[in-house]
C-alpha cells in the first residue's frame, strides 16, 4: 500500500468531513423521493445509502450525527397486534429490553435486544403514559386511567408513590424526571381523564399546570404552578442546575404556547421560569438530555416536516432536526453505552445510533 502526503485523519474527523456537505444537502445518497428518506422501505429490505438523509443541520456545533448509522423502524404492528398510540419508552439496561406505553390499548410493550422480538409486558397498565427509571434502577410509571405515580420493586410488586394531593385525586400524571437526590418531579396535565381514549372521563381536581415533586421520604408538594398551561415532558440537565418541561397547552388549541419551558433548580425548588424554545408550528412532548446537556425533544402535529426530533443547543439554538414518517410522541436514550436513541412515533417505534450519550438513566 503507498503511502500518503497527507496527514493522518481520524476515522470521526473523516466521517464528519466527508458527510458535512451530504447532512445539508438535499443529494443524499437515497433512491426514494423524499430528501430525508421519508418514504424509504422501512422493512429494511431495501438498504439506505450512508450517510443517514434523516438529519438535518442547522449549526455546525452539533456533533450527534452518527454517519454511519441509520434510523431503523424496530416494530410496527399488524392486525390485533398494532398499536394505536405508543409513548413513554423506558429502557431497561439489565434486562436488555425497551419498554413502552401503548395507552389506548391498555398495555405496556417490551422490544427485546436479544432477538428483536416485540412481546406484552404488561396487559392491565392503568393506561400508563410516561416511564423513567429511579436512582436504583426501579421502574417508574405514571398512570393515566388510574391517576397515579407507581414503582415496580424488585420483587415484582408495584408500591403507589402519590394518587392525589392534599385529599383531591391526580388528574392523570404523564411524565417524571428524578433528581440525583432521589427526589420525583412528575407532571400532572390531565389527558387521561379528558375522554374514553386514553383512560376515563373524569373531572379535574386539581390545577393541570402543576409540577409536583416526591422527595425520598415520600412527601409530595407542588413544585411549580404554571407558567405552562399544561406541562408534559421533563428532563434535567446533567448538572441538575435546570428542569425542562415541555408545555402542550397547543393541544387546547393553537393560540395556546407550544414552548418548552426551563426552571433554574437549587436545592429542589423550582425557580425563574423563562422559555427556552418555541416549538410551532408543532408542539414538543417527550424531552430528555445528552450528557453534554443538548436537549433531544420529540416534535409533531405542525405537519409532516415537523414529524420527528428536535435538538437543542443549551443556549437554546436549535442545532439539527431528526426527519421520521409519523409523529414522536417520546423517547429515550439506551444501548449499553446510552448512545442509541430510540423513539416512539405514533404507531411504530424507531431507533438510531448518535454519536451522543444520554444523560438520565433512561
Amino acid at each position: 500500500m503507498g503511502t500518503s502526503n497527507f496527514p493522518p485523519l481520524a476515522r470521526r474527523d473523516f466521517l464528519r468531513a466527508s458527510v458535512a456537505g451530504a447532512a445539508l444537502s438535499t443529494a443524499a445518497a437515497f433512491a426514494g423521493t423524499d430528501k430525508f428518506g421519508r418514504d424509504r422501505d422501512w422493512t429494511g429490505n431495501i438498504p439506505v445509502s450512508y450517510p443517514e438523509p434523516a438529519f438535518e443541520i442547522f449549526d455546525k456545533r452539533f456533533n450527534g450525527f452518527q454517519a454511519n448509522a441509520t434510523l431503523q423502524r424496530l416494530w410496527h404492528g399488524t392486525g390485533p397486534d398494532a398499536a394505536l398510540w405508543c409513548e413513554g419508552p423506558v429502557w431497561m439496561g439489565d434486562w436488555r429490553c425497551l419498554l413502552w406505553s401503548d395507552i389506548p390499548n391498555h398495555r405496556v410493550l417490551r422490544w427485546t435486544e436479544e432477538d428483536g422480538k416485540v412481546s406484552v409486558y404488561q396487559d392491565d397498565s392503568g393506561y400508563a403514559n410516561g416511564h423513567t427509571r429511579d436512582n436504583q434502577g426501579r421502574l417508574l410509571s405514571m398512570e393515566h386511567d388510574s391517576r397515579r405515580v407507581r414503582r415496580r420493586e424488585y420483587d415484582g410488586n408495584w408500591t403507589v408513590l402519590c394518587d392525589n394531593f392534599e385529599g383531591k385525586k391526580l388528574n392523570a400524571p404523564n411524565d417524571a424526571a428524578v433528581h440525583r437526590d432521589g427526589s420525583i418531579f412528575f407532571t400532572d396535565p390531565g389527558y387521561g381523564i379528558m375522554g374514553p381514549y386514553e383512560g376515563h372521563k373524569a373531572t379535574f381536581e386539581n390545577p393541570a399546570n402543576r409540577i409536583y415533586r416526591i422527595s425520598p421520604s415520600g412527601h409530595v408538594t407542588v413544585a411549580a404552578e404554571g407558567p405552562m398551561r399544561r406541562p408534559n415532558g421533563a428532563a434535567f440537565s446533567p448538572d441538575f442546575q435546570k428542569l425542562y418541561i415541555s408545555d402542550t397547552a397547543a393541544t387546547d388549541g393553537p393560540s395556546n404556547p407550544s414552548n418548552i419551558v426551563v426552571f433554574d433548580v437549587k436545592d429542589a425548588a423550582l425557580s425563574n421560569p423563562r422559555i427556552f424554545a418555541d416549538a410551532a408550528p408543532g408542539f414538543a412532548d417527550g424531552i430528555r438530555c445528552d450528557s453534554a446537556g443538548n436537549l433531544w425533544s420529540s416534535w409533531g402535529w405542525g405537519g409532516v416536516d415537523t414529524n420527528g426530533v428536535r435538538i437543542h443547543h443549551p443556549d437554546g439554538t436549535l442545532l439539527a432536526h431528526l426527519h421520521t414518517p409519523e409523529v414522536i410522541a417520546n423517547l429515550c436514550f439506551g444501548g449499553i453505552k446510552r448512545n442509541r436513541l430510540f423513539l416512539c412515533g405514533s404507531t411504530s417505534v424507531y431507533s438510531i445510533y448518535v454519536n451522543a450519550v444520554g444523560h438520565a438513566l433512561s
